[in-house]
């Protein structure tokens, strides 16, 4: 699991918006949905990274030319959840469609009503977005 300089695990996610909702997977063996991304391997970038893991959970190429920070959320140390815990969101664009792979078990358009239904850094970003106005 990659880690900060400050040793907080870390994330790389992102962020794609349709139609007032947002991209969410699930994992198999999982209850909560998450945004889709993943961990650094050692010596990537954000972009490479991203690239990466859109590719092996999704199968579409993310334009790592595009690829826009959105923000940097983060849960603290004690969080009930498993914190301390840093995601850092991208919005990008994209080619091909998103067709989930074999450790995908499913994908979702979430709208901010359904925050209840994601890890509790992804509801962070599900607020964030809603209060920018890109969600309702």
């Amino acid at each position: 699991m990659t880690r900060s300089d400050k040793g907080v695990p870390e994330k790389v996610a992102w962020v794609l918006v349709r139609d007032n909702r947002v991209l969410v997977t699930r994992s198999h063996g999982r209850d909560r949905f998450y945004f889709p991304g993943g961990h650094r391997e050692p010596g990537e970038s954000d972009s490479e990274t991203l690239v990466r893991e859109i590719a092996e959970e999704l199968r579409a190429r993310i334009d790592p030319t595009s690829m826009v920070h959105f923000g940097t959320f983060e849960i603290g140390e004690g969080h009930p959840e498993h914190g301390p815990f840093r995601m850092i969101c991208y919005t990008a664009d994209h080619r091909g469609e998103l067709t989930p792979s074999r450790e995908i078990a499913e994908k979702a358009w979430f709208r901010h009503t359904d925050r209840d239904r994601v890890s509790a850094v992804d509801e962070l970003v599900l607020t964030a977005l809603h209060e920018s106005g890109w969600l309702t």
